[in-house]
């Protein structure tokens, strides 16, 4: 794609399903990726594979991202990909169960968008991809919390968007439907329980499969790319049909 060879592209959660994934996508194209984790070892093994360059922190940790930030240079893309989740139903929850859904899914994306997106307007170009998720656009049972994080992503990014729009900086949202990942394994079970709610998920896609974590870097290279320069403020799901949102 036009406009992605040599970037410096930052992937945050680089070194899960979906992260993972994504770099490998960037790196075929050309671009150099900064593989960032808060988990070591996920991010140099992806790093390695790919031949990009391994940031280990905790984005929801201001002073952690902006430290390890100062030593990655310019940056031309920023996708935040990183999220965590817990399936529990809001009325079980306290407090305490919330705050770190809150903390990874709704103030990291906040940190990195504030540590980033600065030096982009200053080289007057830039493009953003929050991954976000379709519970964010039409609910999810077990996830309000998640939810509420990821639709303040949506909300934010169509502000940012608006703020960024004659700066030379695009902003756009991709959300997921179920997708095979660790996540979606744990929420489904292990055993004969496991496969009947995967078999029931499904039944309700109308192309008959979960999602790949390789469904998902298209549309987010093609957002990186200067084939999108003229798109800014959109959210797009990728979910085999599930989720259809005007």
């Amino acid at each position: 794609m036009l406009g992605i060879k040599d970037r410096r592209v930052l992937i945050t959660g680089g070194g899960g399903a979906i992260g993972a994934a994504l770099c490998a996508r960037f790196a075929s194209a050309g671009a150099h990726v900064l593989v960032a984790d808060r988990d070591a070892t996920a991010a140099q093994r992806v790093a390695k594979a790919i031949q990009g360059t391994p940031l280990v922190f905790d984005i929801s940790d201001y002073s952690a991202a902006q430290t390890a930030l100062a030593q990655a240079g310019e940056i031309d893309v920023l996708v935040n990909n990183a999220g965590w989740d817990r399936f529990q139903n809001f009325i079980d929850m306290n407090p305490a169960d919330w705050e770190q859904l809150i903390a990874i899914n709704l103030r990291g994306p906040l940190n990195m968008h504030h540590l980033v997106v600065p030096g982009m307007v200053k080289q007057g170009r830039g493009r953003v991809i929050n991954i976000s998720s379709d519970a964010a656009r039409v609910g999810s049972s077990g996830e309000s919390v998640y939810s509420a994080c990821k639709g303040g992503i949506l909300s934010f990014s169509k502000t940012l968007a608006r703020e960024l729009a004659r700066k030379g900086v695009t902003v756009n949202v991709v959300c997921p439907g179920p997708t095979d990942t660790p996540i979606l394994r744990g929420f489904a079970g292990e055993g004969d329980a496991g496969q009947k709610v995967m078999d029931a998920l499904v039944r309700a896609i109308p192309m008959k499969r979960v999602g790949q974590p390789e469904d998902i870097p298209g549309i987010v290279c093609f957002l990186a790319s200067d084939e999108a320069a003229y798109i800014t403020g959109q959210v797009i799901s990728v979910s085999g049909g599930l989720t259809m949102a005007g």
